[in-house]
C-alpha cells in the first residue's frame, strides 16, 4: 500500500530543509515569478536547483507552484521560466491555469501537473475534465465535507490531495476579491493583503472581523487515510522555522502511529496540544464533519498573541562535553524547564543549568537573541543541528 504523503510549504531554502528534516515527505515551493505568496522571500533557480538536490537525496519531492490567475503581461517568459525550473530538478507543478497544463504535459512529460486549490475544485465532473487533459493530481477546495471527498475519490483515478493545518480563506478557496478591492492588490496574482484578517468599525464603534479560525485536522488523519487521500497539505510558506518544525514533526508522529496502529487517545490528546501551543490563532475542521457557522469564525473579540515559546535553534551537541550550543530565540532563565526535540522526533524535559554566553561567559540569563549560547546536557539521545529548545514551564 503507498503511504500518504505528508506536504509541506518552504518560503525559503532553510525552510525547505527543515520540514523535510522534521518528516514531509514533499515540499511545495514558490519561485520568484508566478506565484500566489509573493511576499515570501521565495526561490531563485539557484535556490530550486540547491532545494531540489537536498530533497532528492533523502528520497523526497519538491512541488513548485506556478498558480497565479494570468493576465497578458504575465506572459512574458514564462515557458523559458518552466524550462529553467524542470532543469532544476522539480518533480511538479501546482497550476491554475489551464493552458499550462497541456503545454507542461507536451513539453516536460515526466513532470507531475497537481492541479491548484486556486482552481476552487469541488465535483468530481470537474476532475474527470482535468484527468483528460493529463493532471495527475486535484488539490480539493477546502470548503468540501468528508462525504464530498469520499464520493470524490470514489469516482476518479488521479490522486487528490486535501489540506489539514492552517489559515482558511473566508471567501471561497482561491476566488477572493476583498484584497483588490480594498487595497488594490490581487489575491489571484500573489498579492493577497489578507484583508479579511483586518479589524473594521461597524455601526456600534466596535472592532468586527471577518477573519476564519485556522483549520486543525488532527484528530482526522486516520479517516482520510482511510478513504485513500493521497496528500496531506499543511499551510504557511510564511511561517516561522519553529512553526513549521513543530507542525510538521507533529503531523509526521500521527501519520505513522496511524500506519502502525499505535495512536491512542492520550497520545491524540498529547499532539493537539503541541499544535495548539504553536499556533496563535484558534482552530476547527471547518466543513469536514459539518456544514461551517459562526464557530468556525471571528468576528469580535479577536485577538492574536505572539507564540513566545520558542527558545533557540540548536547548532550542535558535544558528545564527550556534553555542551549543547544554540541560538537564543526568547528569553529564559536558570531553573526554568524546557524541552528539547530533535528532527527525529526525539523530546527530551529538562531544567536550565550552568548557561553560557559566546561573549560573557557563565550567564543565569538568556536576554539577546539570535546570540549564541550554551549549555551542559547529559543525554545519549542524538541532537542534529536544527532540533529546537520550548519552554515548558518557569521556575
Amino acid at each position: 500500500m503507498r503511504k500518504i504523503e505528508l506536504l509541506s510549504p518552504a518560503g525559503d531554502l532553510e525552510r525547505l530543509k527543515v520540514t523535510l528534516l522534521y518528516g514531509a515527505d514533499a515540499v511545495y515551493i514558490g519561485g520568484e515569478q508566478y506565484s500566489l505568496r509573493a511576499n515570501a522571500n521565495n526561490f531563485s533557480i539557484e535556490e530550486i536547483r540547491e532545494g531540489c538536490s537536498f530533497a532528492h537525496q533523502l528520497g523526497k519531492k519538491v512541488h513548485l507552484t506556478l498558480n497565479i490567475v494570468f493576465h497578458n503581461e504575465d506572459m512574458d517568459g514564462v515557458w523559458e521560466y518552466i524550462q529553467d525550473v524542470v532543469d532544476a530538478g522539480i518533480d511538479a507543478f501546482i497550476v491554475s491555469d489551464p493552458f499550462i497544463i497541456s503545454y507542461i504535459k507536451k513539453k516536460h512529460p515526466q513532470v507531475e501537473v497537481h492541479l491548484s486549490t486556486q482552481n476552487s475544485t469541488s465535483n468530481y465532473e470537474a476532475i474527470h475534465f482535468f484527468e483528460e487533459e493529463g493532471v495527475n493530481r486535484v488539490v480539493l477546495a477546502r470548503e468540501l465535507s468528508k462525504k464530498q471527498i469520499e464520493e470524490i475519490i470514489e469516482k476518479v483515478s488521479c490522486d487528490i490531495e486535501v489540506f489539514i493545518h492552517g489559515a482558511m480563506c473566508t471567501c471561497f478557496s482561491g476566488r477572493c476579491a476583498l484584497s483588490n478591492y480594498v487595497t488594490n492588490r490581487d489575491a489571484n496574482r500573489g498579492g493577497c493583503a489578507q484583508v479579511c484578517r483586518f479589524s473594521f468599525e461597524n455601526s456600534d464603534k466596535k472592532d468586527f472581523t471577518f477573519a476564519t479560525k485556522d483549520m486543525n485536522m488532527a484528530s482526522y488523519i486516520s479517516d482520510l487515510i482511510a478513504m485513500g487521500v493521497r496528500s496531506l497539505k499543511v499551510e504557511g510558506r510564511m511561517r516561522s522555522l519553529y512553526y513549521l518544525a513543530v507542525v510538521i514533526g507533529t503531523y509526521r508522529a500521527i501519520i505513522d502511529d496511524v500506519y502502525h496502529h499505535s495512536l491512542t487517545d492520550e497520545k491524540l490528546k498529547i499532539y493537539q496540544e503541541r499544535l495548539d501551543r504553536v499556533a496563535n490563532r484558534e482552530t476547527s475542521s471547518h466543513f469536514f464533519m459539518k456544514e461551517a457557522d459562526y464557530t468556525d469564525q471571528y468576528y469580535s473579540g479577536r485577538s492574536e498573541v505572539s507564540n513566545q515559546d520558542y527558545l533557540g535553534q540548536v547548532i550542535s551537541y558535544d558528545k564527550i562535553q556534553k555542551r549543547l550550543t544554540f541560538y537564543e530565540r526568547n528569553y529564559f532563565e536558570e531553573g526554568d524547564t524546557i524541552e528539547l526535540f530533535t528532527p527525529g522526533g526525539e523530546h527530551l524535559e529538562f531544567v536550565v543549568s550552568n548557561l553560557y554566553h559566546e561573549k560573557e561567559g557563565e550567564v543565569t540569563v538568556a536576554r539577546h537573541p539570535d546570540d549564541i549560547y550554551s549549555l551542559f546536557l547529559d543525554t545519549t539521545i542524538e541532537i542534529p543541528e536544527y532540533s529546537m529548545l520550548k519552554i515548558i514551564k518557569r521556575h
